[in-house]
């Protein structure tokens, strides 16, 4: 029997493995600005009151940090500072693969609290995703359009290696 705010065992392994594949989703997308990008790129400045794409990569860190929390029901937020662009890089990617590791061990089982997760942090990581493309464009350091249905996405797949654009676009 379930209750409001938990799903049966077949649901909750569909939802879990739909969560999964939304961050390997976003860590395919995110890689992409990351990969080959000037060395100034992290420090660029839009204007007055956005984010640097550093501050942003640190900031992604944080959310995928906060969701594995948020999915531990220990929910703690921490904005944690700039550090090293290639640090940062690497703690972004450690903190979506801890999230998915956790995900995959299936002891979410709340739907809510699965819910939040993509409507929360892992939307928002997204967002922040998009940010840095633009910014790169911004800074004059453009990356070929890609057609992301076609991209070699797969659970699990959650490191800063990424495979290869299966069709980019001028």
């Amino acid at each position: 029997m379930t209750t409001p705010n938990s799903i049966s065992q077949s649901d909750a392994v569909t939802a879990i493995a739909f969560l999964r594949h939304t961050l390997a989703t976003l860590a395919y997308r995110v890689a992409k600005p990351l990969r080959d990008a000037p060395s100034e790129y992290g420090g660029f400045h839009a204007g007055p009151t956005s984010r640097t794409p550093a501050q942003l990569v640190a900031h992604i860190g944080d959310l995928m940090d906060w969701s594995l929390t948020i999915a531990q029901n220990r929910e703690k937020w921490q904005d944690s500072p700039v550090q090293a662009w290639s640090s940062d890089v690497d703690r972004l990617f450690a903190a979506i693969t801890a999230f998915d590791a956790f995900l995959a061990g299936g002891s979410v089982r709340d739907v809510r609290v699965l819910e939040q997760l993509f409507q929360g942090p892992v939307a928002d990581a997204l967002t922040h995703t998009g940010q840095l493309t633009m910014l790169r464009r911004l800074a004059s350091a453009p990356m070929r359009s890609e057609n992301y249905q076609r991209a070699q996405i797969a659970v699990g797949q959650t490191g800063i290696d990424q495979p290869p654009p299966k069709r980019e676009f001028d």
